[in-house]
């Protein structure tokens, strides 16, 4: 218990000693010195320091250091404008009571230029570290996803700090300072966010790479290419690519945080023509989003050679440019009923919301913060599934529609029965396998003989649809083996399957005209399908094109004002 008494009494002590310290010390000035404590484990310059706003940045840590520049008090969540060629210069005071931890200066801001500490060594002199995305990630004092620079503290004792910002557009970005304890606690955290989304995003590109192969389908290739580059861009503006990707490559790694948003915003305008089949429905539009998305390309082609300050003001504008024409396509297209219009719109829109805090924050109306830096990761996450799905669903209904075109040789599409050629065919094996068997089956032709009756009482309406409920019927009156087949306009066919008796053959077209005259649900009494049928029994020594034949000779010669309905060939 002693101990534990001592000690508290020393610690409270150290920190007597270090504020008295720190309130007579001749450095403090107007800065108020920051406390860094192990517990707490994280502060930021906030209100505590000052800055100074370098026109041109020719000015020298020397002349930084004098008191006449005009610096002025930090406040936290400021944005400085700057420009190209300009420097933005930080002053600050920090203290630490032991040793126990180390301490890093952070700029969680991956796609600045360049940020320079400068460190006083005890003699006079003041060592400079830099990182930025202007140099190699593999030449910064401590490779990171953005710059972090290593603080030479003594304990007990207030040291003041420079800084030096270059960008070429506005900085709203915090200066932390942050224990190392600390510093590997949030990378955990963040690392497995990084990891959830990099590693959805690979997967979603892969499984659209293999679809893309299986299926011959080019919007799951449009969707795989603006996946990748979306997740690249992504890797640059989080620091990721500039650590892992290109660590050696500093001029790559400042013109790709800006170019592959460009890139794959150009893709994405690919993947929403492909996914609603623009070029089908609207060869104008089509081309409207061919010409935006060459204009993303040219705006991406033209980052590298624009001087620093312009590449905003290329890649806002043609990301905000494509967004628009993406969402008046997707539009156009729901409102014509494309089921997949509308949900591209649904899963887009996450990203469309959380994308304002990013640009927002690069055009410098924001300061950097949780939702600009990873806005659009999360909203990228959300949309991905959705995205999958929309896929997914369209390429079944891909396949759906394939299949009814490939059916059309085989089938009626107006009520799905077979045709005439599959109907001869069926019957030429009916016809061979009743035979080899020794057992009776029926073939019946069924004719509509009041479509003409219908047209007068009712409408031309009411008699097209006559036909579709026959149909109906006459699937109704048969089994599963066997068939129904529409041969012409108001003409059907029907296979019965043996073994049959004489007295079941007999009967079959009588039970189908008793079907075909109950009266249809909706309908009015007097709207009803009076049918005529030529029914043979099989096999009787006819091949398959005789008996529809002799059956269609018969039907043919029956006059129009005949009561008779079946017709029965021996």
């Amino acid at each position: 218990m002693g101990t534990w008494r001592d000690k508290a009494a020393g610690a409270v002590a150290a920190w007597v000693m270090l504020l008295l310290m720190l309130a007579w010390a001749p450095g403090a000035r107007a800065d108020r010195v920051i406390a860094l404590d192990p517990a707490v484990g994280q502060a930021t310059l906030d209100s505590a320091g000052s800055a100074w706003l370098d026109v041109g940045g020719r000015a020298t840590l020397a002349d930084a250091m004098r008191q006449d520049r005009g610096w002025r008090a930090t406040a936290p969540d400021t944005v400085y404008p700057l420009r190209h060629g300009d420097a933005l210069w930080f002053r600050f005071t920090l203290a630490e009571t032991d040793e126990s931890e180390r301490w890093f200066l952070e700029v969680p801001y991956p796609a600045v230029n360049r940020v320079t500490l400068y460190t006083p060594n005890g003699q006079g002199l003041w060592l400079p570290m830099s990182a930025g995305d202007t140099l190699p990630v593999a030449h910064w004092p401590l490779p990171h996803r953005h710059p972090l620079l290593p603080l030479q503290l003594v304990p007990g004792e207030p040291q003041q700090f420079f800084v030096r910002v270059e960008n070429p557009h506005s900085f709203g970005a915090p200066l932390r300072f942050t224990s190392e304890r600390q510093l590997l606690l949030r990378e955990q955290r963040t690392g497995f966010m990084l990891g959830l989304y990099f590693g959805l995003a690979s997967l979603s590109v892969l499984l659209a790479v293999l679809a893309a192969a299986a299926l011959r389908d080019r919007a799951f290739g449009w969707y795989a290419a603006t996946i990748l580059l979306m997740g690249l861009a992504q890797a640059c503006l989080t620091g990721v690519a500039g650590l892992h990707l290109w660590p050696a490559l500093g001029w790559w790694n400042d013109i790709a945080a800006m170019a592959l948003p460009v890139v794959g915003s150009a893709a994405l305008l690919g993947f929403f023509s492909a996914v609603i089949s623009l070029p089908q429905r609207s060869r104008r539009l089509h081309r409207l989003l061919v010409a935006v998305a060459l204009l993303c390309l040219l705006a991406a082609a033209a980052l590298p050679l624009v001087p620093p300050g312009w590449r905003v003001r290329l890649m806002v504008p043609a990301i905000v440019l494509s967004i628009a024409a993406g969402l008046f396509v997707n539009a156009w297209a729901a409102r014509r009923g494309d089921r997949n219009a509308g949900w591209l719109l649904a899963g887009l829109a996450p990203v469309l919301v959380l994308s304002a805090f990013p640009l927002a924050r690069t055009w410098g109306l924001i300061p950097l913060g949780f939702w600009s830096a990873y806005g659009m990761p999360i909203g990228i996450a959300i949309e991905l599934p959705v995205l999958l799905a929309v896929l997914a669903r369209r390429s079944q209904d891909r396949r759906e529609n394939f299949r009814r075109i490939q059916g059309l040789v085989r089938t009626d599409p107006a009520t799905g029965l077979i045709n005439a050629q599959v109907f001869a065919e069926r019957l030429t094996r009916l016809i061979a396998r009743s035979e080899r068997l020794r057992l009776q089956s029926v073939v019946l032709l069924v004719d509509i003989a009041n479509i003409e009756q219908i047209r007068r009482d009712f409408d031309r309406r009411q008699a097209e649809e006559m036909p579709l409920w026959v149909a109906g019927r006459l699937l109704s009156a048969v089994r599963d083996i066997d068939s129904v087949a529409r041969l012409s306009e108001h003409r059907f066919g029907m296979i019965v399957e043996g073994p049959l008796t004489p007295e079941e053959a007999a009967g079959t077209g009588a039970r189908v005209v008793a079907r075909c005259l109950m009266p249809f649900k909706g309908k009015p009494l007097g709207w009803v399908a009076q049918v005529r049928v030529a029914q043979t029994v099989v096999p009787n020594g006819s091949d398959a094109r005789q008996v529809i034949e002799r059956l269609s000779a018969v039907l043919a010669t029956v006059p129009l004002e005949s009561k008779r309905a079946v017709f029965t060939i021996r």
